[in-house]
């Protein structure tokens, strides 16, 4: 078993534990995957140990355990989850002056006015990705991934895997139908992705929880065809596997970026909360970051040591195809977005 075979099966455990036990005065609420002492070092070598971390699978679900009264430190939601938290009053304004790579987080990622008002800056964008098309090229001709309609083709039925995230379907869907932004989304163009969503769930074999299963799901042969992000893609490019990202079909496909927010009250130290966040934006941690895990680093200065190679095989660079950028739409969008996931997965 290679280094990256052992790593899916422990991304997949991880998955499934609460929790990653380090300094119990510092609580990371994270995504599993993202417990790489690379983005942590500085952190580590004035406390001689990573932070406690505790995983979750998806952006929703995490809120809803902050929500219902689970406390934390510090977080990592995706930016159109942002506003969720602040306006439930789960969250802090951040003291950017404690913070001095903040001046070089690339100004398109702070445009939001979710992320920073009147009361502060709250949130601290950090990493950022794509969902594309990844794809067996063994067994799947190029010209089968030139359009997202590949989830409708009949020859892959039980063959397909997409996110069990609703933000990431709709992204899909949307672009599937030609909507590039769903900030201003009509009730027809919500009708048409819907449907589009339905057709496809009849290939569906697997609507995966993370990067770790959809890599298994590839490696397997179970699956040909999935969207996906970054991640799992590097995971199967590290262990040879024949994948291929497409992200420049005749739709295109879709960004997105993730960063912190600062629990009020957090059970932990303050102080360790901002340690480990410029231990995370530090210019080294960009490198760490890409090679780890294959997403981009928000901060300017941690990418330009990022060489255009490794780039190209994360699937990091500029594209010409159109881009459904996931930035944060409204609440009751996103709401209406989970309900008809939900009624599709059931096959309703």
């Amino acid at each position: 078993m290679t280094r990256h075979s052992l790593l899916l099966a422990s991304a997949a455990l991880l998955c499934a534990a609460p929790a990653f036990a380090a300094d119990p005065e510092l609580l990371v609420y994270d995504w599993a995957g993202f417990e790489e002492e690379g983005l942590f070092a500085t952190y580590k070598e004035k406390y001689g140990t990573g932070p406690t971390y505790s995983f979750y699978g998806d952006d929703d679900e995490a809120f809803q355990k902050a929500a219902s009264g689970f406390r934390a430190d510090v977080a990592h939601p995706c930016s159109q989850m942002v506003g969720k938290y602040r306006d439930a009053g789960l969250i802090e304004p951040w003291d950017v002056s404690r913070i001095p790579e903040f001046a070089n987080i690339d100004p398109k990622f702070l445009h939001s006015p979710v992320f920073a008002d009147e009361g502060g800056v709250w949130y601290i964008p950090a990493d950022w990705g794509v969902t594309a098309i990844a794809y067996n090229t063994e067994e799947v001709p190029v010209e089968d991934v030139a359009s997202l309609q590949v989830f409708l083709d009949p020859k892959y039925e039980g063959r397909v895997s997409i996110p069990d995230s609703a933000d990431d379907v709709w992204a899909l869907a949307y672009l599937a139908t030609g909507v590039t932004d769903w900030t201003d989304v009509t009730d027809a163009q919500f009708a048409a992705a819907a449907e589009w969503l339905r057709k496809a769930h009849v290939n569906v074999r697997s609507y995966w929880a993370d990067p770790a299963e959809m890599s298994q799901l590839m490696a397997s042969g179970e699956v040909l065809v999935a969207w996906s992000w970054n991640d799992g893609v590097a995971y199967l490019q590290a262990d040879g596997f024949p994948v291929g990202f497409e992200r420049e079909t005749t739709e295109g496909s879709s960004t997105w970026f993730c960063g912190f927010v600062n629990f009020k009250n957090g059970p932990g130290s303050e102080d360790k909360v901002y340690d480990f966040v410029n231990s995370w934006l530090r210019p080294e941690a960009g490198p760490a970051l890409v090679d780890a895990i294959g997403y981009g680093h928000a901060n300017t200065t941690a990418m330009d040591l990022v060489d255009d190679e490794t780039l190209e095989t994360a699937g990091l660079t500029e594209i010409k195809a159109p881009i459904l950028a996931q930035t944060p739409n409204s609440a009751a969008q996103r709401e209406k977005q989970l309900a008809e996931f939900e009624k599709i997965k059931a096959g309703f």
